[in-house]
């Protein structure tokens, strides 16, 4: 199975889409790890500034290389949510991942983002 994602950040509309290997058991070891090399990198560098637009370019393209498994067709940046992905991971400025599972109604109008999704309790 396919089990594609979103990855969104807060404090930036584009939203990342993989087409596979989305499942948390998967994505997020992968994920936590680049986010704390991230952070740890961040923090030396004393930078503060930009930090929504950063984090999406990076994980596009470091984050990008581990999920992608040398198919990059997997991946995409958009503003649009896909009514199929079957996670959506969002990271906050405050350097939190929540995993969110799409209900009924963000089948219906994706457009509605994390609102219409529920928290994966995991």
């Amino acid at each position: 199975m396919s089990h594609p994602c979103h990855i969104v950040v807060v404090g930036n509309p584009a939203i990342i889409y993989a087409s596979r290997n989305g499942t948390p058991d998967r994505m997020l070891p992968i994920l936590k790890r680049f986010l704390d090399k991230f952070w740890q990198e961040r923090d030396l560098a004393g930078e503060t500034s930009n930090t929504p637009e950063c984090l999406v370019a990076q994980i596009v393209v470091r984050f990008g290389f581990e999920i992608c498994e040398d198919d990059f067709s997997n991946l995409r940046v958009g503003v649009r949510y896909d009514p199929n992905v079957e996670y959506l991971y969002a990271i906050s400025l405050e350097r939190d991942i929540n995993v969110w599972v799409p209900e009924d109604s963000y089948r219906q109008e994706p457009e509605l983002g994390l609102t219409g999704c529920r928290r994966w309790e995991g």
